[in-house]
């Protein structure tokens, strides 16, 4: 006689989309960098393909666009709070200026011991050349309508209103940035120092002030939230064939020396 026994129920492994945002965030992304653009089709995919437990985020970016980063967090929200998808943010060498606000859209945020975070502020920077015109005898003629198209002319002196308009401007920036981080991090900010100064934190001191949540790195945490045989799926930005066989030498090469400046601003 034929007996049935019952089959021990065998639990399905959860899934997690990791998604690596790595570079200098820019409207136009370039080679190695991060624009909304280029990487809204990978958030999409991110959350919805599949019907993950969870999003992680891979963060390794110096920061960049103000725009750029706003659009990416705030489709990443957007996204997790349509799934009801949790979001966790791991960064690798630097989460800071955009990089930060980035990380700031989930809902913690993990770093290395030797992590950079922070720099939650806005930079502009440029070269003025017209000392240098003077003494190659070279004339510059602008016309404009308008007395402030010319605002910043890197060719003529510098201004002391067209400062005072850029610090205004700056000032702007800077308050949409530090709401988004209130409003994200909450009453986990130490509110007994100045956090919005521009200044960045490395690892357990970012923990300390409420910037980020610890310090643990990605595989073994989410071992420890969704179990031990959490499946990841892993989502990156490739480059078309014909950019990988046909690089822009001239294009690489100034790309290059910009990503160059804003990663070796936090020493890397």
């Amino acid at each position: 006689m034929l007996k049935w026994f019952p089959i021990p129920f065998r639990q399905k492994a959860r899934r997690v989309s990791v998604l690596r945002l790595q570079g200098v965030i820019s409207a136009s992304g370039g080679r190695g960098g991060i624009s909304h653009a280029s990487f809204s089709p990978l958030i999409e995919k991110a959350f919805r393909k599949g019907k993950p437990d969870a999003v992680a985020l891979a963060i390794n970016s110096p920061g960049g666009s103000p725009v750029q980063s706003a659009l990416i967090g705030a489709q990443i929200r957007r996204l997790a709070e349509e799934t009801s998808c949790p979001v966790h943010a791991f960064v690798e060498d630097v989460a800071a200026s955009g990089g930060y606000w980035l990380a700031a859209a989930a809902d913690d945020i993990w770093v290395d011991d030797s992590s950079i975070t922070g720099s939650i502020g806005v930079i502009s920077s440029g070269f003025g050349f017209h000392e240098l015109l003077a003494r190659s005898g070279i004339e510059r003629r602008v016309h404009t309508a308008g007395e402030d198209k010319s605002m910043l002319d890197p060719f003529r002196p510098e201004r002391a209103e067209d400062v005072e308009r850029l610090k205004t401007l700056q000032a702007q920036i800077h308050d949409h940035f530090i709401s988004h981080v209130k409003t994200r991090r909450g009453d986990r900010l130490r509110d007994d120092q100045d956090l919005f100064t521009g200044e960045i934190f490395v690892g357990a001191q970012a923990v300390e002030l409420g910037l980020v949540d610890g310090v643990a790195h990605m595989v073994p945490k989410l071992k420890a939230l969704y179990g031990d045989k959490v499946r990841l799926t892993h989502h990156g930005q490739r480059r078309p064939l014909l950019q990988r066989l046909l690089p822009g030498i001239v294009t690489d090469a100034l790309q290059s020396v910009e990503n160059h400046a804003a990663w070796a601003r936090f020493g890397l």
